[in-house]
């Protein structure tokens, strides 16, 4: 097998993609191709026939930049993508994007380009592997036993969320996650040594990982390194390999030129010269190199044929495992999913961080394969699953995680589950927080992945923990993410329909915001059930039938104030209304006729209460609406004080609403 020939085919493709694109990293690519070769042909698990098989192994290119190096070897691996795309590289419509994106190119597991996210994807990717052997496999009947592979580069392990990720990952002892570090110790301004001069062997010693160190061009050290690196069963492994960035370039190898920018064409010619290609021939895939990839191919559709043989057995013989394993593939939930909520007693008011915590026991049991965790917050955010099991060491069988405080790997990880499948994700920290993963956020939206993010301590009523942990901005910074679904419920009851509302939304994460103070738990047999929710918006509350004169509308702890300054303001004879507004993008979801019904238009007298900033409210209040919120930040004092100084209370916005009625 002529494995110095495929790897400098993938050089050719990868320089070819970048030069007719006039943009892209072909250095990166052409420096790793010697490993990548080896891995596809030689280690890696997969099938391009079925690239969804649920026992693949993953492999994940942290440093996106180089993703001409993934495209070429999914062409030359047989997946649906045809040479054509590798020549749209970087262009409209094409599948072969700039950077990796989940759900546009066969075979790309995950969207990557910011460095690190990778690095945790790929941390909850052998987490997941992991979980999902200790449940379904059995004595002789082994259906889940697969690696996660993934490269990484200098910038990836400069980025702060490869340490939290590899942290983790080393201290749960993930030994079927194994990592090839393209040590070219070049980055875009230059040499490494600039700003970098970490001991990546001792480093990645004291996070308990098995290092290894290989020439990365030497084909036969690559197999044996990689062949090693599967002989360990209790760490991570690290393979640190030194490499050359642009391999195989007279003038440009070794240097930050080949790093971010085409060759150039007269380089080009001169790369292939010297790399034993055809100069004159763009896009050249030697016949031997295709057979080589050919006859892979025909291996490993005989490996998945036979593991789907043995998993029909399997299905056969154990109907109740077979079943939770289907459950758990395709998000299936009860169809009484919410008789299982409680039922909270209106004559004890309670925190929703608390009111969730009771919801996540009756969740816990009737959905098998939900799992989650905090940032070692879980005391405060209350989201432990009681008698369910820790996820440790060793030890994957429980469904809670403990992430350490590390928001932002907490976020990758969460995403790297979803991403592999098989269970039903959710992180918890405390709102303000929210800013430490908000990137992992960002590419659960772009990926559209049903993570859903509990997030507690949600206003300034977190109080005398002053305006560092007080939630100003957020609500708004979610909001305007495209794909999030945000969720701020009203009362105790609200909760148990926003997670049923959570997880019945498998297009995008959605994040329940939820706070530390006790709200009344809002009698539902004199107002609207709570699963209303799911509309976004609804009116909770009318002074009297007919058309109303004014429309208040609130979300979270700001929709039992907005009813009792209603109820006041409605002992001057004024048609009040009251809409519990949970959550936009739900309502934006509904029909012209629902909103309508909701929010008539002709009632223009409107005010939005939250406690929050209040840019966006334009959208519900209108021109001649107001919106009350907290348009600075927040202060230490106890929570009761901080109100009455913001205005939140009764008497104000009972004022507020006077003058906009009088107004009118």
């Amino acid at each position: 097998m002529n494995l110095v020939l495929v790897a400098n085919t993938i050089r050719g493709l990868a320089m070819d993609g970048v030069q007719k694109a006039n943009s892209g990293h072909p250095g990166m690519p052409m420096g790793t191709a010697d490993f990548a070769a080896v891995l596809f042909l030689k280690h890696l698990k997969y099938c391009a026939a079925n690239p969804a098989w649920a026992d693949r192994d993953r492999f994940i290119l942290s440093p996106g930049h180089g993703c001409m190096l993934l495209y070429s070897l999914l062409h030359l691996a047989g997946y649906d993508l045809k040479l054509d795309e590798l020549k749209l590289f970087r262009q409209w419509g094409s599948r072969t994007p700039g950077h990796p994106e989940h759900g546009i190119t066969p075979g790309v597991e995950t969207s990557t380009g910011p460095l690190g996210q990778g690095c945790g994807n790929s941390v909850g990717m052998a987490l997941a592997e992991a979980m999902l052997a200790e449940r379904f496999n059995l004595p002789g009947e082994t259906i889940v036993d697969h690696y996660t592979y993934g490269i990484c580069s200098d910038g990836d392990l400069m980025e702060g969320i490869s340490h939290e990720a590899f942290s983790l990952a080393g201290h749960l002892g993930l030994n079927k996650l194994i990592f090839f570090y393209d040590s070219n110790r070049i980055t875009i301004e230059g040499a490494t040594d600039l700003a970098y001069s970490d001991d990546v062997r001792k480093r990645f010693e004291g996070y308990h990982w098995n290092v290894l160190e290989v020439d990365g061009h030497d084909i036969a050290a690559l197999d044996q390194v990689l062949t090693q690196a599967r002989t360990e069963t209790q760490r991570p492994t690290l393979i640190i390999g030194r490499t050359t960035i642009g391999k195989g370039s007279p003038h440009m190898a070794g240097t930050s030129e080949s790093h971010g920018a085409p060759l150039g064409a007269e380089e080009v010619k001169a790369t292939k010269k010297a790399l034993g290609l055809p100069a004159d021939q763009d896009f050249f895939v030697p016949d031997e190199v295709r057979a080589i990839f050919a006859a892979r191919a025909r291996e490993l559709q005989a490996v998945e044929a036979q593991w789907q043989a043995a998993f029909q057995q399997y299905r056969a013989k154990h109907p109740d495992k077979a079943a939770a394993w289907d459950a758990a593939r395709n998000l299936a939930l009860p169809a009484d999913l919410e008789k299982s909520l409680p039922v909270f007693d209106p004559a004890k008011p309670i925190a929703t961080r608390n009111a969730s915590h009771t919801v996540i026991q009756k969740l816990a049991a009737a959905v098998p394969y939900l799992v989650g965790g905090s940032a070692d917050l879980a005391p405060s955010t209350r989201t432990i699953m009681d008698g369910q099991g820790d996820i440790k060491p060793h030890s994957f069988l429980g469904r809670n995680f403990h992430f350490g405080i590390r928001e932002h790997a907490m976020g990758a990880i969460l995403n790297g589950i979803a991403l592999h499948g098989g269970f039903r994700g959710y992180g918890a920290t405390f709102y303000v927080f929210s800013d430490y993963f908000r990137p992992s956020i960002r590419l659960a939206c772009i990926m559209k992945l049903p993570v859903i993010y509990v997030l507690t301590h949600d206003s300034f009523y977190v109080g005398e923990d002053g305006p560092t942990h007080e939630p100003v901005e957020h609500t708004m910074a979610l909001r305007i993410m495209p794909n999030m679904t945000v969720i701020r419920p009203a009362d105790p009851t609200e909760t148990g329909a926003a997670w049923i509302a959570a997880l019945k939304n498998t297009e995008g994460p959605t994040a329940i915001l939820l706070t530390r103070q006790n709200l009344p738990v809002l009698d539902r047999t004199q107002f609207p059930k709570a699963n209303k929710l799911e509309q976004g918006a609804y009116v909770l509350w009318q002074s009297a039938p007919g058309r109303p004169q004014i429309i208040l509308i609130a979300t979270g702890s700001e929709v039992p104030l907005a009813l009792d300054a209603a109820r006041e303001v409605a002992k001057d004879g004024v048609k009040i209304r009251v809409v519990s507004m949970p959550s936009w993008e739900l309502f934006e979801k509904q029909t012209d006729k629902i909103k309508k019904s909701v929010l008539p238009p002709y009632c223009r007298c409107r005010l939005a209460i939250e406690a929050g900033v209040t840019m966006g409210w334009e959208k519900y209040v209108g021109a001649k609406g107001r919106a009350f919120g907290l348009n600075h930040y927040g202060a230490s004092a106890p929570y009761k004080v901080l109100a009455k100084e913001y205005g939140f209370t009764t008497e104000n916005i009972a004022r507020i609403v006077r003058e906009m009625v009088a107004e009118k």
